[in-house]
């Protein structure tokens, strides 16, 4: 027996076990940077309170821009620079305001948001409400029951659903398309009940649409408790609903994607993506969706400089600007790096608020599934267990469509409280906990540092 066939197995048996510990020291570390000598939650506060809300086209958007910049030079990075993008440019106009009219015309107030890209009233608009559950409802209706009215869509997210995000995407349509549908049959507006858990009176504002070919009608979103005291009276006595909104439309605007990097020492044109939205609804003030996921992000990075970590390949962090009302970030980037000619080899995104981290979902072959499993062991001592399948996030989809096998990845935490807040006037800073922002940073530095050091193996 030589000497290969007699230790081989025991060398590499060591030398896997030797690369484990290192790597849990390494996780060890991210996290205790992230936890005790962070600058998340700072970061966030300022982004939050300084800024503010940053809807694409906005004044503050721009102002985010400019933070966003400095704040990443900052950290002397290898690089930080801007990549210019034309983004829709839609306002809310003077502040909404919306009544319910009972049959004796007793008028009761409501808490109410334009949807997103919604024309205005154009006046004081007035009419009888039509309520249906869902939009399918809406759809097999007649036009004699709809034709002239404000149809109410009431649908409630499922609270059987134990990741709420499955319990957004079954009732989504209702405010995507529901201004198509009611005006399809002659509706005059359209009112949803708003797309959030709790039972408040926060509205809950978000992205619709128009079709060409459709008579665009006013819509808008209720809070949840608006809409059930709404479906009460409507039980037992026909109601009006007055509105009026004062949205506007303009030319798309300039704006940027916000960029830093730290160069690979070994494939420095191969490039890691990761990073989330910058820009916000107007209602609060962006913290969970999505300042959290670009703080995670600008964090993460700042994490592995401190470290010391020399990457592999290039490690590169976007403020992606305007995925709320049309994704024009996403969809530029992914034009301008294909025209670059880069190797994009992996993204991730962080974008579901920053909540206490549970794991990493993956967009991805085979190969990349394996790959969670074989490292999620890493991750148990920080109480994290979803490691499979799923979405990477919108800001990053588009680079799946250029870039064929691309695996794509999304930072999954605790889903629980995110629609308490999501588009709504109370995703604020102080809705925020410290400690669970920067779990999510540490989570993020690690998972980062794992893809770039085996991410090349996996292709062997």
């Amino acid at each position: 027996m030589n000497f290969k066939t007699l230790y081989l197995p025991i060398l590499l048996i060591s030398n896997y076990y030797c690369a484990q510990t290192n790597d849990s020291l390494f996780i060890r570390e991210a996290f205790n940077l992230a936890l005790k000598e962070g600058k998340a939650y700072a970061d966030l506060k300022s982004l939050c309170k300084d800024i503010g809300p940053r809807l694409s086209g906005s004044a503050e958007a721009q102002m985010a821009v400019e933070w966003s910049y400095t704040k990443l030079k900052s950290y002397n990075f290898d690089s930080v620079y801007l990549q210019e993008i034309k983004v829709p440019h839609w306002e809310r106009g003077t502040k909404e305001a919306g009544w319910i009219k009972s049959e004796n015309g007793e008028l009761t107030k409501v808490n109410l948001l334009a949807l997103g890209g919604s024309i205005s009233t154009n006046g004081i608009l007035e009419g009888s409400i039509v309520e249906f559950n869902t939009l399918q409802a809406l759809k097999e209706a007649s036009k004699s029951e709809v034709e002239g009215k404000i149809v109410f869509l009431n649908q409630a997210m499922d609270e059987t659903q134990i990741n709420t995000f499955k319990a957004y995407g079954g009732c989504y349509p209702i405010r995507g398309d529901g201004a198509v549908e009611a005006a399809k049959l002659g509706a005059v507006a359209v009112i949803i009940r708003s797309l959030a858990m709790p039972i408040d009176n926060h509205p809950h504002t978000g992205s619709m649409h128009y079709d060409e070919g459709v008579d665009k009608i006013p819509a808008a979103a209720i809070s949840t408790a608006d809409a059930e005291y709404l479906s009460e009276l409507l039980k037992t006595q026909k109601a009006k609903f007055v509105l009026e909104m004062d949205c506007k439309i303009f030319p798309d605007a300039t704006s940027y994607n916000v960029i830093a990097e730290i160069k690979g020492v070994e494939n420095p044109n191969n490039i890691i993506t990761f990073g989330g939205h910058l820009d916000s609804w107007d209602a609060g003030e962006g913290a969970h969706d999505d300042g959290a996921g670009v703080i995670h992000c600008m964090e993460a990075l700042r994490i592995l400089k401190e470290s010391d970590y020399k990457p592999k390949n290039t490690l590169r962090v976007v403020f992606f600007m305007n995925e709320e009302n049309g994704n024009m970030g996403g969809k530029s980037y992914a034009n301008w790096v294909k025209e670059k000619g880069e190797v994009q080899i992996a993204a991730l995104e962080s974008d579901r608020g920053g909540f206490s981290p549970h794991g990493f979902s993956c967009d991805g072959s085979s190969i990349y599934l394996n790959f969670l499993d074989s490292i999620a062991h890493l991750f148990m001592p920080y109480e994290m267990y979803e490691f499979d399948k799923g979405y990477g996030g919108v800001d990053i989809g588009p680079l799946k469509q250029i870039y064929e096998g691309i695996p794509l990845f999304g930072f999954i935490p605790d889903s629980q409280r995110y629609f308490d807040f999501h588009h709504a006037p109370s995703d604020v800073f102080e809705n925020v906990n410290k400690r669970e922002l920067e779990l999510g940073a540490g989570a993020i530095a690690s998972f980062v540092y794992l893809l770039d050091k085996y991410l090349d193996t996996l292709k062997q």
